[in-house]
């Protein structure tokens, strides 16, 4: 899948034109060329933007080693993953970690200088899955309302840093952004309505320890998976290299979702306990495998159980 992008011509001032992205994913020898004609979001906790990266010296081969993260992209801007979600009253219940309101999620936006106009690399730490799918998630919240011209930097901060990009650790003043949604599409998120009608294939975005019913969330009230649904535990929706944990590729995916029982093409909704781990498939299903038909169920299984909504456990817990 390709992201389209209309360069604006050089002004006389000397502006520099925007890029075009390749694609939902870049690397960092495309990001490193394109910095100056992007607007860098790294996605994680706050401390680690103004932190240094750590390096340990390996006594058997005496090279130096990055071991931790730290720091920004130059120019990079920053986004708490979580502050990205927010409450909601569906029916008479009130459910969690969902997707803001369309108001409530530009002032959010905004509030962290991102502008309209100029493509998106989002970047996480990329130290581990659960990274990826806060990127993922923001991702896919700004695609639902309507952004095109977003990718996440495959590997993250830590390929950054692997690579010898340089990174600053001073901090930044944001100045207020001006983005925009530009509608809304509805046709990448899943209701409860919709999981319950059996149409699409459900894909668990959990460790299997949680979609077999061995352990559970505290805001999640029960049990185990719901019926039908096939596993695609976190350890698979990214590779380790070095301590950066990259995408693979969208065939060797497919290789990967069918030994896992999991037709890559077919309609699909991605779940898991909040609606964060099931970014990542959704991102690779959707955006990566270039299937239309895939949507993410925001209240995931924080919802269904609230709603009181059925699971299924391998293991014996009694009556709830």
């Amino acid at each position: 899948m390709r992201v389209r992008f209309v360069l604006a011509g050089l002004l006389i001032t000397g502006t520099v034109s925007a890029a075009e992205l390749p694609g939902p994913v870049v690397t960092v020898d495309w990001l490193a060329q394109n910095l100056d004609r992007v607007q860098v979001v790294q996605v994680h906790a706050p401390d680690l933007f103004t932190a240094q990266p750590q390096y340990k010296k390996d006594e058997k081969s005496g090279q130096t080693k990055l071991v931790d993260v730290g720091g920004h992209i130059p120019g990079a801007l920053f986004v708490n993953p979580k502050k990205m979600r927010t409450e909601r009253q569906i029916g008479d219940l009130k459910v969690k970690y969902l997707l803001p309101p369309a108001a409530e999620f530009t002032q959010f936006v905004q509030a962290n200088g991102i502008q309209a106009g100029k493509p998106i690399v989002l970047v996480p730490t990329g130290t581990s899955p659960a990274e990826f799918n806060d990127a993922a998630r923001l991702y896919w919240q700004f695609k639902y309302y309507g952004e095109k011209d977003i990718a996440i930097l495959d590997g993250g901060l830590a390929a950054w840093i692997q690579a010898g990009q340089q990174v600053e650790s001073t901090p930044v003043k944001i100045q207020p952004g001006n983005w925009q949604p530009q509608g809304e599409n509805p046709s990448i998120l899943a209701t409860s309505e919709d999981v319950a009608a059996g149409k699409a294939q459900l894909v668990d975005a959990r460790p299997i320890s949680m979609a077999f019913g061995y352990t559970k969330r505290d805001y999640v009230y029960d049990y185990g998976h719901i019926a039908g649904a096939k596993v695609f535990p976190p350890e698979l929706h990214t590779i380790q290299k070095g301590i950066a944990h990259h995408l693979l590729s969208a065939d060797t995916y497919a290789k990967v979702f069918q030994a896992m029982g999991i037709d890559p093409k077919a309609p699909s909704i991605t779940y898991c306990n909040s609606g964060h781990l099931s970014s990542g498939p959704w991102f690779i299903l959707h955006e990566v495998m270039g299937n239309p038909n895939v949507k993410l169920y925001d209240g995931s299984l924080h919802q269904w159980t609230l709603e009181k909504r059925p699971l299924v456990s391998l293991i014996p817990h009694g009556s709830r």
